[in-house]
């Protein structure tokens, strides 16, 4: 075996090893649950993770900008949103696991400025998904990180009759991958989390 081939093949382990040290690390260690304030959940489909708000709350209402007539259906606009942001082509391609790709894959390490937020309404946070609670200011600040993520407010079906996805803003690849992205928002907020998160798991792992 020639030595390019060997350290081709070495890759996918190396940037394994990586997101398991680089997630191991915290960011924002002192942090602490807020006695009173508001909840969020940390949720995850196995794969991508992403952050469960509630619609509205004193310090925020996003109907305004995620509106109901943006879904299928509308008697679907739930209590709560799970917001989520990655790839374009990614997103749009993909519907189920079935249809990924090679081709897919490989597109989306390279990399992308074509990125897409996800919101999907829901009338309850998922079953396993993963409580905390932050001061109001740090929800505030959640908040205009993940508006942030915002490039556009034209909405784009979505998979089913409760999920829409808006443009997005900012570079995808390898290293800023969907759970990095809900790592970001939530190190803005002054959550502790992993360092660099690539993988779900990376993520989870600390609530």
């Amino acid at each position: 075996m020639s030595k390019p081939l060997k350290v081709l093949l070495l890759l996918p382990l190396l940037y394994l090893a990586a997101g398991a040290i680089g997630g191991a690390i915290p960011r924002n260690p002192d942090w602490r649950e807020a006695e009173q304030g508001v909840t969020i959940w940390v949720a995850t489909n196995g794969v991508h993770t992403g952050l469960i708000l509630p619609t509205r709350t004193a310090e925020h209402d996003w109907s305004p900008l995620v509106r109901p007539e943006h879904i299928a259906d509308r008697r679907y606009a739930g209590r709560y949103l799970w917001f989520g942001w990655g790839d374009r082509e990614f997103y749009l391609n993909t519907p189920t696991w079935a249809e990924v790709s090679p081709r897919t894959v490989v597109s989306a390490a390279i990399g992308s400025d074509q990125t897409l937020v996800h919101v999907d309404h829901l009338l309850e946070p998922w079953p396993d998904a993963r409580p905390i609670r932050l001061s109001p200011e740090q929800y505030r600040t959640l908040v205009a990180a993940i508006r942030g993520s915002f490039g556009g407010t034209t909405p784009i079906r979505g998979y089913d009759v409760a999920d829409v996805f808006y443009p997005g803003r900012g570079h995808y690849d390898a290293i800023r991958t969907c759970n990095w992205w809900t790592a970001k928002m939530l190190t803005k907020a002054g959550v502790r989390v992993g360092a660099w998160t690539p993988f779900s798991a990376t993520v989870m792992q600390w609530f």
